[in-house]
């Protein structure tokens, strides 16, 4: 899945991009096609809020903030869409970037955020800020440069991009050493296309047909492996040339350094399933440890953490 591609080195999909612009005005439509995103809000903020307070306990007890624990961090949400995960993390505290390649998107997206005086960079110095700008990861990284943010986001896109090794190198690249790169994606199984096409798109027409390409979903031990054999940011990259020249400098080399049956160490990565309860008509976060969570809690939709090592 993660096999390198000739030619162009970018991600960004134009019948990916025109099929979400078609669809911006649903975003904030909570009963529409992006109700299911909705739902699973909660349990991406919920992860990615507890890994980033489990981090800092680790590191200093003393400069944990329940309230804001991304207080005073640079954040990018990478395919931001709406806007409905970088509403939530500028609430937790952080100067949130939001990107996209769809201008309608941003558009929905900046005309949400700005009823909200509270999310504006403007008027919220202290606390944390929201802006979008349309742009990709690959010319993001060209602007900001390398190590540029203490979190990075990309839920729900790298199923959608063409050449997934090249658009998760660009993310991680854009990560600070000592910083965190969160996604959230579909495993590649049977019982992922039962779910997201043929009962989600054909059956129930809960999303509309041809949003999910069976073929381009990533399988959780996929990703761990590309984070275990490959040393980021590339050597031969203008990334990490820039870095030995700056204050982020940091050697390249893989995020995780070993598996310990069959798992990365929870301070290196972390994998957590997603089910969908419909009795209850919301998303529950698979607990730690679940019994053969990885036979069936993450053979649909999951979470991925991993940290980019400090030196």
């Amino acid at each position: 899945m993660f096999s390198s591609a000739a030619g162009s080195q970018s991600s960004v999909n134009p019948e990916e991009i025109a099929h979400f612009s078609r669809l911006s005005q649903q975003w904030w439509d909570e009963r529409g096609e992006f109700g299911l995103l909705h739902r699973m809000n909660p349990v991406r903020m919920q992860f990615i809020r507890n890994k980033v307070l489990e981090i800092q306990r680790e590191e200093d007890e003393s400069n944990v903030n329940e309230m804001q624990p991304l207080g005073g961090l640079d954040v990018v949400d990478v395919g931001c869409g709406g806007g409905l995960l970088c509403e939530s993390l500028a609430r937790l505290g952080g100067k949130t970037l939001g990107i996209d390649a769809s201008l309608s998107n941003i558009g929905i997206a900046s005309l949400h955020a700005a009823a909200d005086p509270a999310l504006s960079a403007q008027n919220n110095l202290q606390k944390g800020s929201l802006t979008y700008e349309h742009t990709s990861v690959e010319d993001l990284l060209v602007q900001r440069g390398p190590g540029s943010f203490d979190v990075v986001c990309s839920m729900e896109v790298i199923e959608h991009v063409d050449n997934p090794r090249a658009f998760l190198t660009n993310c991680a690249t854009l990560v600070k050493p000592g910083g965190h790169l969160f996604l959230s994606t579909i495993a590649r199984t049977p019982l992922s296309y039962f779910l997201t096409i043929f009962a989600a798109e054909q059956l129930l027409r809960l999303v509309t047909p041809g949003t999910h390409t069976h073929s381009k979903y990533i399988n959780p031990e996929e990703m761990t492996e590309f984070f275990l054999s490959t040393a980021l940011p590339p050597d031969n990259s203008t990334a990490a040339l820039e870095q030995t020249r700056t204050s982020t400098w940091s050697p390249s080399r893989p995020w995780i350094s070993r598996l310990y049956g069959g798992a990365p160490l929870r301070t290196e990565a972390e994998i957590r399933g997603m089910v969908y309860l419909p009795w209850k008509g919301e998303w529950e976060l698979v607990p730690r440890g679940a019994p053969g969570a990885h036979l069936w809690a993450e053979s649909c939709n999951y979470l991925f953490w991993v940290r980019r090592p400090i030196e």
